[in-house]
């Protein structure tokens, strides 16, 4: 099973996103990522726990149902009706790493030695069960980079089990940030993104077709550490495509780069608000938001003058947060705007925030 296509091309006419808050899928007829058809099923407070251990689908029967109840809305019907689905899964459930060498072998069957020596300090779970796709970025004299995307075997196949279980076929599986960052435009001006909810937040930054920054919070698990990925250079469209094969890697640990920002983070109390519904805590959100805004300043020497929003929160509870937390000059709006979905294929009972990673995980 592949964390990412080797091309766009092969991605599945239907996508589905599990969070914790409920689930969401969409259809589109071609690579433009149109929206046709469009549908959400709330879950349960943990129902969905995600996270790097395995117990991501606490209550399977209703996450199975839920999955299955917005696919079949959506899959079209007779000869038409598709069964594979680009699943989008929680930033929470998947590890997103850069690395740099100084030399890396052109071919792949070389080269996985010796990115597998090098992660056997990255990832904070057993490395030895990960399943694990990278894309070389730039290869050039001493400086080779690539981005890294792993998950716990074990995690990935539970998200793949309610698939299957809804009668449905997994193909690609894309981690939430990046599908939406999939999703959108080119432009020459930076953008910065956040995809927020009760569980974890994740803001990114992206300049033309560079990926600068990429850091997650989980706000579930008492006091957290975030974890964060600057890429100075990466081709954002090939982000999402063409990652080499996996390959289970060595043994599991922190690096130090982690460690200093558990240990910045460390007075930092984290409570999520589960009573306020879909409202997470309003600090966490305001301060992931607010350190991505610093670095985005102190990187392009500009204040950012936009906020694109991803995830279940919504820009309108976004900015009412932001307010609420003494930033100002941000301009927030959905990632997701009305053009890119067919009228009629929306109520008001799916919000476009909840739209940006499927509506990403479509576009080719």
């Amino acid at each position: 099973m592949e964390i990412l296509p080797k091309t766009l091309g092969t991605r599945p006419r239907l996508a589905v996103e599990v969070r914790a808050e409920g689930v969401v899928a969409a259809r589109a007829e071609d690579a433009t990522a149109l929206l046709m058809g469009v549908a959400r099923a709330d879950l349960a407070e943990g129902a969905v726990a995600p996270g790097l251990k395995v117990g991501n689908i606490v209550d399977k029967t209703a996450v199975t149902a839920a999955v299955r109840r917005v696919l079949d809305a959506v899959a079209g019907t007779g000869r038409e009706r598709s069964r594979d689905v680009t699943v989008v899964v929680p930033d929470s459930a998947v590890r997103v790493l850069f690395v740099d060498f100084d030399q890396l072998p052109s071919k792949a069957v070389e080269a996985l030695p010796v990115v597998r020596f090098r992660l056997k300090k990255l990832l904070p779970f057993d490395a030895d069960e990960a399943i694990v796709s990278y894309q070389v970025m730039s290869n050039e004299k001493n400086a080779v980079k690539l981005l890294a995307v792993a998950m716990p075997k074990a995690v990935l196949e539970e998200y793949e089990a309610v698939v299957l279980a809804a009668g449905y076929l997994p193909g690609a599986v894309l981690p939430s940030t990046l599908a939406a960052l999939a999703g959108l435009d080119e432009v020459a001006a930076p953008v910065l993104v956040v995809n927020a909810g009760t569980a974890a937040v994740t803001t990114a930054i992206v300049q033309g077709e560079a990926l600068l920054l990429h850091r997650s919070f989980d706000m579930t698990a008492g006091v957290s550490a975030p974890v964060t990925t600057v890429v100075p250079v990466v081709d954002r469209e090939s982000t999402a495509q063409e990652w080499a094969q996996q390959e289970a890697l060595g043994p599991d640990g922190w690096d130090r780069f982690d460690a200093e920002a558990a240990m910045q983070t460390s007075v930092v109390e984290t409570a999520v608000m589960r009573e306020r519904g879909i409202r997470a805590d309003v600090r966490e959100v305001a301060q992931a938001v607010s350190v991505a805004a610093a670095y985005f300043e102190d990187s392009l020497q500009r204040s950012p003058e936009q906020l694109l929003v991803a995830g279940t929160l919504g820009a309108e509870s976004l900015a009412a947060m932001m307010e609420e937390s003494g930033l100002e000059g941000l301009r927030v709006r959905e990632l997701v705007d009305a053009g890119m979905i067919e009228v009629g294929a929306v109520t008001a009972s799916v919000p476009r925030g909840w739209l940006a990673g499927v509506r990403g995980a479509l576009r080719n």
